[in-house]
């Protein structure tokens, strides 16, 4: 465990304490301790290990001294009797605020994981816009957490470190914190995929001595180069972590063996002019790879990283990457963010680079998206890592991640741009909307006042922004439509028996009705009836007698007697609530098991369709379409899932996989296989199982195949 000593000279070294300053920690450092007092983790450390190291790592950061007092009260308010009045009271509002902004959301009622986890990000987003240490400070303590996190079960484990892969890490990316989002990439993979991270672990060490010879002739070598030019400069080699290898090997289906920028080498020069000229000597001493040069000097990444890359091929034959930046490149690129705060006399100087917030911009656009499931992937979208540059026709740069369509460029251009494309121009020539745009393409969006949003468009685009807006468009759109249908119909069936529904909403007598009903205005009556989610005879039932409703009512319309298909015979296992007969099917999109959390979709003429409650599919429909559902404890019916299989290309494998899922006692419906390339194929299994629990066996049972790199399940999208 760290020291509070450490802590204290390690932050002398760069901020200068006077001894107010040394006090005001150690003070924090007792309150912490007071409060912690017979807590423990759940290594069985006392708790205040925690506090201390996540300070620690603030101080790695080279954070200010107010970061550094909030790392060690940072979870006060979350885990003791601590009041955020009480610690504004003794550390003054900045340090409170800090505080309040890294506790999570715990003590309201939440009906889900998930909600809890997207307003807690939530709230974390709104916080660090008001101050960019907030985030900091929790990339802090997520990395200590994840350094302990062996002590937890395996289920929160697992949870825990998909959380950090899919949103901690890409948001340290985001921000540039390049040591940071290496320790968050490794430790969460460690988890994710034990056997592949220590199978290249194990890997790495036999050739690491093997490696380091071969840095330290190579940064001999480029040393002498760059004298020869007389530049002056700092040559390091550095290996890729462990799970940077592991995602080159599945972008690019490599074998490990085949990865050739295991090793990479900086030249770190002391002004923007000698990292061209050093760019000039490398070129002239070894041949480069066409394709494999960057300038991200002239064209910052968007967390502010600058730097040159090349590949050349080496002296011995092999392929080098050479990364070439000064050294305020360098700090920027190992410290992002954190980088900016520059201090004078210990203290932040005014207007330190405040652009830095423009790194999250884009995430505060989502802070009004309401369900939970949306926002967090809106999120996860984009914090997406891989990205290109393009160019409006005015030649403005925009970043935009691999794979983005014209689409998503009109939708980062402006909403209603996006809402009326019509047409793309890429370089002058006319490309189809679902052509992937490619790093120095020019785009020039065609629109037309008469064109619309298509669903369509939600099977090719990539970024969080266009999928939101296409989505928001078609569900206003359906909502205008569904309330036209819902209120013809209160009106046709009020009719029936002999009563006039506007008469009755204009006077107000509806309105203790619509109470009971917990409907809270007539627009909400109309969706409900619209989407089928309520009768009308439900609301009749409350102004008629019982003699009346059960008079046979006229002839019903055809819309009506397509929203009443939806309450027929009941199946699968699902129980609907606040209804007792319902005909129900499974979507094809994510094939729920029993054990997974689901949700109902009404889909008008075809009863309701199942899905699990993080399904995309979803995010495409009105919350009113929605509806409660859950598995029958006494469902032992069978599920079809598709498994699809990433493995060497070799004699025997279909049989050996088959034999693995057979073992499972697990019958195959259906199992295929066929060659991506010379040395992999890929395989998918659709197998029939009884629930969550024995998909996760099937599946760990298939990665113990030898040559299985992956093993994932389907989602085969079919709308419903």
């Amino acid at each position: 465990m760290i020291r509070l000593n450490d802590i204290i000279d390690r932050v002398n070294s760069y901020l200068y304490l006077n001894d107010g300053d040394v006090e005001l920690i150690k003070k924090a450092y007792v309150y912490s301790a007071k409060v912690h007092a017979g807590q423990k983790r759940s290594s069985g450390e006392p708790y205040l290990s925690h506090p201390l190291e996540v300070s620690g790592i603030i101080s790695e950061m080279k954070l200010d001294l107010s970061s550094i007092i909030t790392g060690l009260l940072h979870d006060t308010v979350e885990d003791t009797l601590a009041t955020s009045d009480e610690i504004e009271s003794l550390f003054g509002k900045e340090i409170a605020y800090l505080v309040d902004g890294v506790t999570k959301i715990s003590q309201l009622p939440y009906s889900s994981k998930k909600e809890r986890q997207a307003e807690s990000f939530r709230k974390l987003i709104l916080a660090t816009a008001k101050d960019i240490r907030v985030v900091l400070i929790k990339l802090a303590d997520r990395l200590h957490n994840m350094r302990t996190l062996e002590h937890l079960s395996e289920e929160r484990q697992m949870r825990i470190a998909k959380e950090t892969i899919e949103i901690y890490a890409p948001l340290s990316h985001r921000l540039g914190i390049n040591w940071v989002t290496n320790d968050l990439e490794d430790l969460a993979f460690s988890f994710i995929n034990r056997e592949e991270f220590g199978r290249l672990s194990k890997l790495i060490t036999e050739r690491k001595s093997e490696w380091e010879k071969h840095v330290d002739d190579i940064r001999t070598i480029i040393e002498s180069k760059l004298m020869e030019f007389d530049i002056s400069s700092e040559v390091t080699g550095r290996f890729k972590h462990i799970y940077g290898i592991y995602s080159k090997m599945q972008s690019q289906n490599l074998e490990f063996d085949n990865v050739y920028d295991v090793i990479a080498f900086r030249i770190i020069t002391n002004s923007l002019k000698e990292c061209y000229e050093a760019l000039g000597a490398v070129h002239s001493s070894w041949k480069p790879v066409p394709g494999r040069f960057k300038d991200y000097i002239a064209l910052p990444k968007g967390n502010g990283y600058q730097s040159l890359h090349t590949t050349v091929i080496g002296p011995f034959g092999e392929r080098m990457e050479i990364q070439i930046r000064t050294r305020a490149m360098h700090e920027i690129a190992e410290y992002g963010v954190a980088s900016h705060w520059t201090y004078k006399e210990g203290k932040l100087e005014e207007g330190g680079t405040y652009e830095i917030y423009s790194t999250l911009r884009q995430l505060l656009e989502w802070k009004d998206i309401q369900d939970p499931t949306e926002y967090m992937e809106a999120i996860k979208g984009e914090l997406i890592t891989n990205v290109l540059y393009v160019f409006t026709p005015q030649g403005d740069l925009r970043e935009l991640p691999t794979g983005a369509t014209p689409i998503d460029f009109a939708y980062s251009v402006h909403t209603e741009v996006g809402n009326t494309c019509t047409g793309a121009m890429v370089n002058g020539k006319l490309v189809p909307l679902n052509y992937q745009l490619k790093t120095g393409d020019t785009i020039k969006i065609v629109t037309s006042r008469d064109r619309h949003p298509s669903r369509d468009w939600l099977k090719f685009v990539i970024t969080s922004n266009a999928k939101t807006k296409i989505r928001n468009w078609l569900r206003n759109e359906e909502r205008t439509q569904s309330e036209i249908v819902g209120k013809s119909i209160c009106e046709r069936k009020f009719k029936q028996h002999g009563l006039d529904f506007n008469k009755l909403l204009k006077k107000g007598e509806l309105q203790k009705s619509l109470a009971e009903l917990k409907i809270k205005d007539v627009k909400e009556l109309y969706l409900a009836v619209g989407f089928g989610k309520m009768s009308v005879n439900d609301l009749l039932k409350r102004i008629l007698p019982s003699d009346k409703m059960d008079a046979p009512p006229e002839k019903e319309s055809r819309i009506e007697k397509i929203i009443k298909t939806i309450t027929r015979s009941s199946e699968g296992g699902i129980l609907v609530r606040g209804y007792e007969d319902v005909m129900i099917r499974f979507a094809n999109c994510c094939s729920p098991l029993p054990g997974e959390d689901i949700l109902g979709y009404i889909t008008r003429g075809k009863g309701i369709t199942i899905h699990k409650d993080d399904c995309p599919t979803l995010h495409e429909v009105d919350r009113a379409r929605r509806i409660d559902v859950e598995w029958d404890k006494n469902f032992e019916g069978l599920r079809p899932v598709r498994l699809m299989v990433m493995c060497s290309d070799r004699p025997g494998v279909l049989s050996d996989i088959s034999s693995s899922i057979s073992a499972c006692d697990v019958n195959i419906a259906k199992a295929e296989m066929h060659a991506d390339d010379v040395e992999s194929a890929m395989g998918n299994f659709d197998v029939i199982i009884s629930n969550l629990s024995q998909l996760e066996n099937v599946m760990k049972s298939i990665k113990k195949v030898k040559g299985v790199k992956s093993v994932v399940r389907s989602n085969e999208r079919e709308r419903t």
